[in-house]
């Protein structure tokens, strides 16, 4: 069509890919007669499925009618109804989650639907004026359903290289059989459940799930003699909390594990690389001691006493002499670090002694059949969240930057989610229900004049279809959501 669009920042993006999701839909509703779900993001796209498996020929037919539809330019239409008409039109269409989703809003509220050709769905969020945008895209069989693949903020050229997430599809996999048991699978169950006074049970069971897991993981590590745990995952994933949790489980069984840090290992300031900004790079690998890091973890695990640094930020150095330690016989080293999956991290010590673990926050349920709670969000809500409580920055900062943490994990962390044993989801399904309430007001103070005022407004009409869990007592001290909205007063 020769638009001049190009996916420049996180938020181009998402309008693409709700596009491009909003075109998927109607294509195969068109040749399949399916109402395709949509499930979370996998390898490099969007994981999909349906009643029932399509075959390789409705595939390709999907396609070919996407390609129909981009080619005719097809006009998008976003449309603002009462939620009232909206949940009626949901209710008659049979699409009782989104209906649910409605109940608990305000009967003067409004619910933007986008529309192309005679097929209507609501999008939460931009989507682009006409189908004539979306000119790269792809479809491909996975397992029981369809990845559909787009480019993305740092690959807007093209589509990115396909890597197999397996064991992220098995980390869904296994969130899909606990919501099954619990009866939760759709935002609208949650908010059900707080509104019929549920609130302390929905945390619990969602809390015991994650324990469950955890204790698993400790018994495989122990059970196989591994002798070193690294644990690696994006920012706000939970990683600090999950480290220790896992080492109480460890302790359980076995002499409890020596914990590490690689932030300790950081080279001295003045050392550190920069990056094609020409401001420091404390992500990449470079910024790391590596030589003194690999000497180190030999040395503990052949029994030998080290001194392990304990790095000053102030001062931009290491300090030496306030934690002397060794490995007894069988103890087991714990590491937890951005780089903990990268094999050069440990490029000494054979992968046979390693167990890896891959942590993220892999949102369990969805907003309805259509739309998801993205990983990106999540994570976003917990670190704007954390960011306030901990570190005195305001919501405008953390989204300042954000589009740079989320560039350096597409180098540092997420190539080598799949070289872990295992994937642990530290989301729960009660979270962002809670994270609502610090995070409103937050978003909230963001003045119209500020870049990042349009996110914010996305941000809030997007969390305010969670109901509010104002009361934090229900959530246990270990709780992995303690590491953002803080202690038990």
């Amino acid at each position: 069509m020769g638009y001049d669009f190009r996916i420049s920042s996180f938020v181009d993006e998402r309008s693409y890919h709700n596009t491009a999701i909003l075109i998927y839909l109607k294509a195969a509703k068109d040749v399949t007669g399916l109402d395709m779900k949509i499930g979370n993001s996998l390898n490099q796209g969007y994981f999909s499925y349906a009643s029932r498996a399509l075959s390789s020929t409705e595939i390709h037919r999907i396609w070919n009618r996407m390609e129909q539809i981009i080619s005719s330019d097809a006009v998008i239409t976003e449309t603002d109804i009462p939620v009232t008409e909206a949940a009626a039109k949901w209710e008659a269409m049979g699409c009782n989650e989104k209906a649910r989703l409605l109940k608990y809003r305000d009967p003067d509220e409004t619910v933007t639907l986008a529309e192309i050709e005679d097929y209507t769905c609501c999008m939460y969020c931009r989507v682009l004026p006409s189908a004539g945008y979306i000119d790269l895209f792809e479809l491909r069989p996975y397992r029981n359903g369809v990845l559909l693949r787009l480019p993305n903020a740092l690959h807007p050229d093209s589509i990115p290289d396909y890597r197999d997430d397996d064991k992220l599809y098995d980390a869904f996999a296994v969130s899909n059989k606990n919501r099954k048991k619990t009866g939760i699978r759709y935002l609208s169950d949650v908010n059900d459940r707080i509104h019929e006074g549920l609130t302390n049970e929905l945390i619990a069971s969602s809390e015991s799930m994650q324990n469950r897991q955890i204790r698993e993981f400790a018994q495989t590590i122990v059970w196989e003699g591994k002798q070193i745990v690294l644990i690696a995952g994006p920012s706000s994933s939970g990683k600090t909390t999950t480290a220790k949790r896992l080492c109480e489980a460890i302790a359980e069984i076995t002499e409890p594990p020596l914990y590490l840090g690689t932030d300790d290992y950081f080279v001295e300031r003045r050392d550190t690389p920069l990056g094609e900004d020409g401001e420091p790079d404390f992500e990449g690998l470079g910024a790391l001691d590596l030589e003194l890091f690999n000497t180190q973890m030999e040395d503990l695990l052949l029994g030998r006493e080290v001194d392990i640094p304990e790095f000053d930020f102030i001062e931009g150095r290491k300090i030496f002499g306030r934690r002397i330690t060794s490995l007894n016989e069988g103890q087991i080293l714990v590491i937890e670090g951005i780089h903990s999956l990268n094999d050069i991290l440990t490029k000494n010590i054979d992968r046979s002694m390693k167990f890896k673990i891959y942590i993220s926050p892999l949102t369990q349920i969805g907003i309805d059949r259509h739309n998801r709670v993205s990983t990106a969000d999540a994570r976003l809500l917990r670190r704007m969240v954390r960011d306030n409580q901990f570190r005195g920055y305001n919501a405008e900062a953390t989204l300042n930057i954000w589009h740079k943490v989320r560039a350096g994990e597409s180098v540092n962390i997420f190539p080598y989610s799949s070289s872990a044993d295992v994937v642990f989801n530290s989301s729960t399904v009660y979270e962002t229900n809670m994270l609502r309430t610090f995070a409103e007001p937050l978003l909230e103070a963001i003045r119209e004049d500020s870049a990042q005022y349009e996110e914010a407004q996305r941000i809030l009409n997007f969390i305010r279809f969670f109901e509010k869990i104002e009361n934090t007592e229900a959530v246990p001290d270990n709780a992995i959501l303690r590491e953002f909205i803080g202690p038990r007063k």
